[in-house]
């Protein structure tokens, strides 16, 4: 019996990019400005990324099977258009490079129906040997997958955004 670990390997690959399902605000992520608290705009990507990383095959099984699951080691958010209660939202998430332990992606924040752009997170993600709480490499098939996912985004349009730094304009006349 193939377990959901192999199975992954053998699905199609994502969508160029990966859309994640459609999320609702909850009441509780307002905050006293009437608007989405900044910490819940990462909680919906990170679900995002959660849905993609099933499509690449290490999601909780990966984890239980090899003991090796992936942190983030940097992020890079930049909050564009306020999102309130009761809007509807979705994710897109370009993947945008791949090695034998990192992860580079980017994904977007929309609202769903009316397709604005809300936010934008920068991602840079490690992959990890549990047992060791190390930085590790991917499985040999794993990698495969991921490559095979990167060069799947060839042919889409990267976001602008990708690769801004946080700096204060410059004041010098």
């Amino acid at each position: 019996m193939m377990t959901s670990v192999t199975a992954a390997s053998e699905m199609p690959l994502p969508s160029a990019p990966f859309k994640s399902s459609l999320m609702q605000i909850e009441p509780q992520w307002i905050d006293y400005n009437g608007h989405l608290n900044m910490a819940y705009y990462n909680v919906m990507f990170d679900r995002a990324i959660d849905e993609m990383w099933l499509q690449l095959g290490i999601g909780p099984a990966y984890m239980k099977a090899r003991h090796c699951s992936t942190f983030t080691a940097e992020c890079h958010v930049r909050y564009l258009r306020e999102i309130h209660l009761g809007d509807p939202v979705q994710v897109s998430v370009f993947m945008l490079g791949a090695d034998e332990k990192r992860l580079h992606t980017f994904e977007e924040l929309r609202h769903a129906t009316e397709g604005w752009l809300s936010a934008t997170s920068e991602n840079l993600t490690l992959h990890i040997d549990m047992e060791a709480r190390k930085v590790a490499p991917f499985p040999p098939d794993i990698q495969a997958r991921a490559r095979a996912i990167v060069e799947s985004y060839a042919g889409v349009p990267r976001p602008e955004g990708i690769g801004r730094n946080v700096a204060m304009p410059s004041t010098k006349k």
